[in-house]
């Protein structure tokens, strides 16, 4: 029996740049928020609790998986005092 080894990238066609870029930057946000978090100790029930959400949610969020509005960034630079994100 032939066994194939073939990427991912092969099997389904290279990443477009726009799609990466996404992945990359919901990552970095993720990150961001992680690091924040840290830096006042907070677990994800502190930080859950502090905000009024559930701790799945934060989970979510620190998951690089979740589609942020300009809302959420927005509230939680303020909670941080810090930007989350900077458009320059």
């Amino acid at each position: 029996m032939k066994r194939t080894s073939r990427t991912l990238e092969e099997m389904l066609g290279p990443i477009p740049a726009s799609v990466q870029e996404e992945v990359d930057l919901s990552f970095e946000i993720s990150d961001r928020i992680d690091t924040l978090m840290r830096q006042r100790g907070l677990s994800k029930k502190q930080f859950a609790d502090a905000l009024g959400r559930r701790p799945s949610e934060i989970t979510k969020w620190l998951s690089g998986q979740h589609n942020f509005t300009i809302s959420t960034l927005a509230m939680l630079s303020t909670f941080f005092g810090q930007p989350i994100i900077t458009v320059g």
